[in-house]
């Protein structure tokens, strides 16, 4: 239904003129400001690499300033997540966020903790990025292939240091999930996001870690790391000589890192209808598929009706997996 419409409407409906005439206003201004993109993780993760050159292209879309706000902290983004959800549903705070989404209220279920958000709370309005998780370990590690991993695991239970962007956040869960299958025990290292999990993995803090092939790529081109299996259901063409845990043997072992963008469910529909055209344009821009590319990952765009039937499936088959796990630190 277009403005005029609207207005027609209104006028012939008096007890819904209000209402309409609103909604008519707000799609023809919206946005009148400032739009601030929560990003629940630090620089330098999948979240991160999927809000900024997004945010970029929304800028030029909307005509008004799309500042990205890092803010990290609870483990696999649970503070962002949450303020996201508190947050006035007005298209004037939106959120980048990841597959975690949907695990940590079920963390906190599990260890009887107050939940902090529920996804309910949120609305789809796009994926951008959908990537199979790699198991990077340093360059100079002694493992050459996953076996040779998993063998060395078995003979040090619990001395292998992994690390992650939290508790129960993607990678957390991803690497539990190979634990599990390969019926070794490894050390947890939770860091605040994937971008500090990446710099300890680099440092040889850690020893391995899950992480998007986006936030890799950089460093295994450049020799500094090594990845020795994928979580998805195939290969991918940015590792295509990088077997699955599936070819491995790992029946059950499978984990995307995707990203996508929220707002909060109470939105206006013609706000919702704006920004969805704004993201369908935005992830179209040159510059933003450049930085994609650049990065190992492609656009994976969904609009938001296919993309809260991901979000549906997908939490389900990670809730069932973290269920599985049970309680991990």
């Amino acid at each position: 239904m277009n403005r005029r419409d609207l207005l027609r409407t209104a006028a012939a409906v008096p007890l819904l003129g209000n209402a309409l005439v609103e909604s008519a206003f707000a799609l023809d201004t919206y946005p009148t400001r400032n739009i601030t993109m929560i990003v629940p993780f630090p620089a330098g993760g999948q979240a991160d690499l999927a809000a900024r050159p997004v945010a970029a292209a929304l800028e030029r879309i909307l005509g008004r300033p799309v500042i990205v706000d890092n803010r990290a902290g609870g483990g696999g983004g649970s503070v962002g997540n949450a303020q996201a959800a508190r947050a006035a549903p007005d298209g004037y705070t939106l959120l980048m966020t990841l597959s975690s989404l949907a695990v940590l209220p079920e963390a906190d279920r599990l260890f009887n903790r107050p939940v902090a958000y529920e996804v309910a709370q949120f609305a789809p309005i796009a994926r951008v990025l959908a990537d199979p998780t790699l198991l990077a370990v340093p360059a100079s590690a002694p493992w050459k292939t996953l076996a040779e991993f998993v063998e060395d695991a078995k003979a040090h239970p619990g001395e292998i240091p992994y690390g992650s962007s939290g508790p129960y956040g993607v990678l957390h869960v991803a690497m539990e999930m190979f634990a599990a299958s390969a019926d070794v025990k490894l050390l947890h290292v939770p860091f605040r996001g994937g971008g500090p999990a990446l710099t300890a993995l680099l440092s040889g803090t850690v020893q391995a870690m899950a992480a998007a092939p986006g936030t890799v790529k950089p460093q295994v081109d450049d020799g500094k790391l090594r990845v020795l299996a994928n979580w998805g259901a195939e290969r991918i063409p940015s590792f295509p000589d990088t077997p699955t845990f599936v070819e491995l043997g790992h029946k059950d072992v499978e984990m995307y890192i995707w990203a996508g963008l929220f707002a909060q469910r109470a939105l206006p529909e013609p706000i919702m209808i704006r920004l969805r055209a704004a993201m369908a344009q935005a992830v179209n821009n040159a510059d933003v598929a450049r930085t994609f590319e650049a990065a190992g990952s492609a656009v994976a765009y969904l609009d938001a009706p296919e993309f809260a039937n991901f979000v549906a499936t997908d939490s389900a088959r990670l809730i069932a997996a973290v269920k599985r796990i049970g309680r991990v630190e």
